[in-house]
């Protein structure tokens, strides 16, 4: 196995990450970003006020792109295995 294989397999699971990653972390956001702003014009200062819709919204993004994510990470498993032999022979 050579350093550019390595560095190739790393730079794919990086990328298999982040596009995993993308949706939880962009919904997790918006919805922070949208009960901030609703907590500053309404002078509400709730810490724990956030915590249920992120969580809500976490919930439907699993719920509707978890099909897709579990199929991206098989299919990278997949590739991973069917390269051992070649890696290391």
């Amino acid at each position: 196995m050579t350093d550019t294989q390595v560095l190739e397999i790393a730079m794919h699971a990086m990328v298999i990450a982040l596009k995993l990653s993308a949706p939880i972390l962009v919904t997790s956001l918006a919805i922070g970003f949208l009960v901030s702003l609703f907590q500053s014009m309404t002078q509400i200062q709730e810490f724990t006020l956030a915590f249920v819709p992120k969580l809500i919204g976490v919930g439907v993004v699993l719920m509707v792109s978890g099909n897709w994510m579990l199929h991206e990470l098989q299919n990278f498993t997949v590739g991973l295995f069917d390269m051992l032999p070649s890696l290391l022979g």
